[in-house]
């Protein structure tokens, strides 16, 4: 009976200790708990930063060539070089320009087409047959030595888009500052925008049935609207108009002196 007694009493004893919070076996020796040094945490490794990856912005680049550039070559060059218009890699050559760089007329179109990806020239097509009979109707050439007669051309893009659609507002975007400079290095006396993308690029504006034949201002230049050559050849009875802006830009180089 009595180490039955001692038994309960012993559970009784340990389970009041428990209940009061005692979840410890009691040592030999009582422990300064004030003295006892906790173990230090494990070193964690220092988080790197997260990587900032900036993008290019293929507009800011294409200003930044451009203005480098202080000859027609150059931009040239800088234009192959410049790495984020996809058009250029599905096209076959950079079309450039043609003509005389001193003319007094610099013509700007849309973008190439088959022909002119094949031959690396601006206007060489159908197209281009009719532009050059056109403006020989009025004195002025392509091939002309003289800057009072000549031509200088180009285009918006010098790659030609696939299946020759419209280019996009990024592609135009990004290839704005080229153009932009090609006409300050080229110094025309007068442009002709001819197409709604060119004057989409340039004047920010399109309805070329609207706009052709008002003489406005574009990167500084006395600039006239155009019917596209491509146009009149789908639309024979437009070429009436056309034979009056070549009158009108006639006109508005004799004043020019």
């Amino acid at each position: 009976m009595d180490s039955e007694l001692d038994w309960h009493s012993a559970r009784a004893a340990l389970e009041w200790q428990m209940d009061l919070g005692v979840t410890e076996t009691i040592l030999d020796m009582p422990v300064n708990r004030f003295e006892v040094v906790a173990e230090p945490k494990p070193a964690q490794a220092p988080v790197a930063a997260p990587v900032v990856v900036q993008e290019a912005d293929p507009v800011a680049e294409a200003q930044a060539a451009a203005s480098a550039a202080p000859t027609l070559e150059a931009l040239a060059q800088a234009l192959e070089a410049y790495p984020h218009c996809e058009l250029q890699k599905g096209a076959r050559t950079t079309v450039f320009a043609d003509g005389t760089p001193n003319a007094r007329v610099m013509i700007v179109g849309e973008a190439p087409g088959r022909d002119e990806d094949r031959q690396g020239k601006p206007f060489v097509g159908r197209a281009g047959q009719l532009l050059d009979r056109m403006f020989h109707a009025i004195g002025l050439s392509r091939t002309s030595p003289d800057a009072q007669a000549a031509l200088y051309i180009t285009n918006v893009l010098p790659w030609r888009p696939p299946q020759n659609r419209d280019p996009r507002p990024d592609e135009i975007a990004m290839l704005m500052p080229f153009l932009r400079r090609h006409i300050q290095l080229a110094d025309p006396d007068v442009l002709v925008i001819m197409g709604n993308i060119s004057c989409q690029a340039l004047l920010g504006r399109r309805g070329i049935t609207r706009l052709r034949g008002q003489w406005t201002d574009a990167v500084g230049k006395p600039a006239l609207p155009m019917f596209h050559p491509a146009y009149l050849l789908r639309q024979a009875h437009a070429k009436r108009e056309a034979w009056a802006d070549l009158l009108s830009l006639q006109a508005r180089l004799r004043d020019l002196g």
